[in-house]
């Protein structure tokens, strides 16, 4: 249920030159979709026109939001941050990622693990054997048992039933698979079956194939690294203004960092996003220029005597970015 509750429930579709809502099952395959900021995107697709960052977590793990441009897919129930964009619906309905995940958890909770069907099996002879032993102490005490005769025959058949019948055999294995799998789903964990599961009690060893999948999931400011004449108070002050404007992840954590070193910041002005690339603005009469490597040899900004601290840095799995000061 919390699955199904991730998926958006309306889409907004151009059809004959206008923009309508409708309900998320009635998008066909090739419709074209409008999603705004903050926006859940309804189907899987491809970018056609405009560019954004999406919070992919809910499927992937990631916790950085991705860069999407025209071109990149897009799946159903990710989270749209910071532009608006078009796209082409490529899956719908039951064909979406999502609705795959479901239909997996969905399927997982009603297989059977391997002692399910040891379980099984010994309750296929068990109960027979207690049926069979009731009906023969039901005999034996009203062939042989003392007055009134049905009554203890009665109590002593009932009593074998209830007391030999392994209904809580036959209903804990289900019954704690159901719960666990659903647990996990909740949790982010998915489980594809009950084997699965079973042998996950023997793991000695968990291999995580990227660092999303483990990290808190919001970037941290972890390193200021500065050039002489610089001082790094200084320059994260300005970066932080500059920043105290975009809703980049990176931008906030910034932002955080400057607030833990109690730095004051000032107004931005002239703010400008490049997408893709990184923020300009003037702060205190500063030009301030900040973003990936790419931006600064566009604005051709010399990089060089800052490339050994940045290969560092990135090979300590931390994401580096420049800023250049007037």
């Amino acid at each position: 249920k919390k699955l199904i509750g991730l998926q958006a429930k309306t889409a907004r579709v151009i059809r004959d030159g206008k923009e309508s809502d409708i309900a998320v099952e009635e998008v066909l395959v090739d419709d074209v979709v409008v999603v705004r900021p903050g926006e859940k995107i309804p189907v899987d697709g491809k970018v056609i026109a405009g560019s954004s960052a999406v919070d992919e977590s809910m499927i992937t793990g990631e916790s950085m939001p991705i860069e999407k441009q025209v071109g990149d897919e897009v799946i159903g129930g990710t989270l749209n941050k910071t532009g608006s964009f078009r796209f082409t619906a490529t899956k719908v309905g039951k064909d979406t990622a999502l609705a795959t995940i479901i239909r997996m958890v969905k399927d997982a909770q009603g297989s059977k693990a391997p002692i399910q069907r040891v379980v099984d099996t010994v309750s296929g002879y068990f109960v027979p054997a207690v049926m069979i032993l009731a009906i023969l102490a039901f005999i034996a005490w009203y062939n042989f048992g003392p007055e009134p005769r049905v009554i203890y025959a009665t109590v002593v058949f009932v009593t074998t039933l209830i007391i030999a019948c392994p209904c809580a055999l036959g209903l804990a294995t289900p019954t704690s698979l159901t719960v666990g799998i659903g647990k996990g789903a909740e949790n982010g964990i998915l489980i594809r079956s009950g084997d699965a599961l079973q042998a996950a009690e023997q793991l000695n060893t968990i291999i995580l194939d990227k660092t999303g999948t483990i990290t808190k999931g919001e970037p941290a400011l972890t390193d200021v690294v500065v050039t002489p004449g610089f001082d790094e108070a200084s320059v994260l002050r300005l970066t932080a203004s500059l920043e105290r404007g975009s809703e980049h992840p990176l931008g906030e954590a910034i932002v955080k960092g400057a607030a833990v070193r109690n730095l004051t910041l000032a107004d931005a002005e002239a703010f400008v996003a490049i997408p893709g690339h990184g923020v300009s603005g003037r702060i205190d009469g500063h030009e301030v220029l900040f973003g990936n490597a790419k931006l600064m040899r566009d604005r051709n900004v010399t990089i060089d005597m800052l490339q050994a601290d940045w290969e560092r840095l990135a090979g300590e799995g931390k994401t580096p970015m420049y800023v250049a000061i007037d």
